[in-house]
């Protein structure tokens, strides 16, 4: 079975064709500037090639390259599933219940279900299947996913802790299970995803019992543009003072501040924040200073929520590749036993390795473990049309 996943942005189509039993990309790709102007693209990558007018468009152009590729299923990304708990076949009737649940990610759902649509329009008998971001953390207790409000609010309007990179925490925490030798549902395991956006989840014998977004993605770390948690009065306050709306304020926490609002060198780039902490920049320090306690902060919660945790993981483009942030996140945490081994965490930097970076004496595994949501995608597809 080959199965073609797509991650469909704002502007870009992102795409890989993996052969599903032996877990090989076939090939991958993407398409970018989506109806952003009839320019020719320079990139030599894209052959002078005119950005496509839609989705739609862009699903045709992808197809072109694939050169007539087999494709038995379409796995999509879609950040906010809501009540959904796993994934499920694109119908008429999931797509206005996915749509339903926009309101929650407006940056993110509907341009998701762009490539849904443009999928089932230009191969309709071809099965496309909608993977949420949320699913994985659907079935964590009460508890942990209700907020302080009337439960009569929760239950009208849906309004709860839903959590975000669904798959990638799945996907990592069953390496770092692998790499551990144990089994899954035998571990406590704390995976921090730390890209432009950055979440961490509590796993606990295979299942999500804790993260740090929430309602959105707004909400927990302090992210590349995000401000993660913040005084619900601060909003108020925040706006008031800027002179914007409750909605333009909103904005001004998901798009300029978190890393990006702190440091204020132009740049959410954590690469960029770190080099300027170096040189000497006090509000680039003190950037990385907040990121750090933060992921100290919550390492340390979620370590009390489960009763201790076997293994630690690093994952996305700074998780992955920053042994800065790694040392600094774990040297703080040794009151668990977690120890860091310097020669090992130097080694895994910027090229996406999969290994542990723990000292011999620790008591808590430490990993740094390259995330692939699309594989994730792609066999949760292939689970799903199988049973068709």
């Amino acid at each position: 079975m080959n199965i073609l996943v797509l991650n469909s942005g704002s502007s870009t189509l992102k795409y890989q064709l993996i052969e599903m039993s032996t877990k090989k990309v076939i090939q991958k790709g993407g398409v970018y500037r989506i109806g952003e102007s009839d320019v020719p693209i320079t990139d030599e990558n894209y052959n002078n090639e005119i950005p496509p007018k839609n989705h739609s468009e862009a699903i045709k152009l992808a197809f072109e390259r694939l050169g007539g590729l087999r494709i038995d299923a379409f796995g999509h990304r879609v950040v906010h599933g809501g009540s959904f708990c796993s994934p499920t076949l694109a119908t008429d009737k999931t797509i206005k219940q996915v749509e339903d649940n926009s309101c929650f990610a407006p940056i993110h759902n509907p341009v998701n279900l762009l490539g849904v649509l443009a999928c089932k329009k230009v191969m309709p008998k071809i099965p496309n299947v909608m993977v949420f971001d949320t699913a994985f953390h659907s079935k964590m207790p009460e508890a942990a996913y209700l907020y302080g409000i009337s439960f009569e609010n929760y239950r009208k309007h849906g309004i709860r802790r839903y959590g975000f990179h669904g798959p990638s925490h799945d996907f990592v925490s069953q390496k770092a299970a692998e790499l551990s030798g144990k089994p899954r549902d035998k571990m406590k395991i704390i995976s921090l995803h730390l890209g432009n956006g950055c979440s961490i989840c509590a796993i606990d014998q295979g299942k999500s019992v804790e993260t740090s977004m929430g309602l959105t993605p707004l909400e927990g770390l302090v992210m590349g543009t995000r401000s993660g948690d913040i005084d619900p009065a601060a909003i108020g306050f925040l706006g008031k003072a800027l002179k914007k709306t409750h909605e333009q304020t909103i904005d001004y926490l998901n798009k300029e501040s978190g890393l990006y609002g702190m440091a204020n060198i132009g740049s959410n780039d954590t690469r960029d924040i770190f080099a300027g902490a170096e040189k000497g920049n006090k509000d680039c320090g003190l950037a990385v200073d907040v990121f750090v306690h933060r992921l100290v902060k919550y390492v340390g919660a979620y370590a009390a929520v489960m009763n201790g945790v076997d293994a630690i993981v690093f994952t996305a483009g700074t998780g992955n590749n920053s042994p800065l942030i790694r040392r600094r996140v774990v040297e703080k945490l040794g009151f668990i036993g977690a120890k860091i081994d310097e020669s090992l965490n130097n080694k895994a930097y910027n090229n996406f390795m999969t290994t542990e970076v723990s000292a011999k004496d620790s008591k808590v595994k430490v990993f740094a473990i390259e995330t692939n949501e699309e594989l994730l995608i792609a066999m949760e597809t292939a689970k799903l049309v199988g049973k068709k």
